[in-house]
């Protein structure tokens, strides 16, 4: 590499790196419905403006053979090896709240990501993309509404 490229490069990554590292902790909570079954399992995840998996956010259910039920979340975060690591606990029951938080880079907020949340319930069908949220500081405190057995969503941002 000749040198004025790399010092483009270096120039670039010390500029950029800064940014990287400030982050906010999101809290999302998913308030399920009394939707009279086992408890779910549920999928939070982040995706692009393009609809491409970025990151697990947390998974509500232990039982690897059931993930498969989240399909969109299992489809999408098919080739990302560690995407259980630290982020899995217990199904959630019925009229039971989910409560999540995890650190977010600050320049995933107002870029066009969105939170998913994927539902699935033992007997009962499966729910893949149950609520989709727009990251952005205009939806944050905003309840959203579930198709099938979340009641509401809702994040904050600090």
């Amino acid at each position: 590499m000749s040198k004025p490229l790399m010092s483009i490069l270096a120039t670039a990554c010390a500029l950029a790196l800064p940014s990287l590292a400030h982050s906010r902790q999101l809290t999302l909570a998913a308030q399920l419905k009394n939707y009279g079954g086992d408890g779910a399992y549920l999928a939070a995840y982040l995706t692009d403006a393009k609809g491409t998996y970025v990151r697990t956010l947390w998974v509500a259910g232990g039982k690897a053979k059931y993930h498969k039920h989240l399909s969109d979340w299992s489809r999408l975060s098919a080739g990302d090896a560690k995407r259980l690591n630290g982020v899995t606990g217990a199904s959630v029951g019925a009229g039971r709240t989910l409560n999540v938080t995890a650190d977010l880079a600050d320049a995933l907020i107002d870029a066009g990501y969105e939170i998913r949340i994927d539902a699935a319930v033992e007997d009962m069908r499966d729910s893949p993309s149950e609520v989709r949220i727009p990251l952005s500081t205009a939806n944050a405190g905003k309840p959203q509404a579930g198709k099938q057995y979340i009641q509401s969503v809702t994040f904050q941002l600090k």
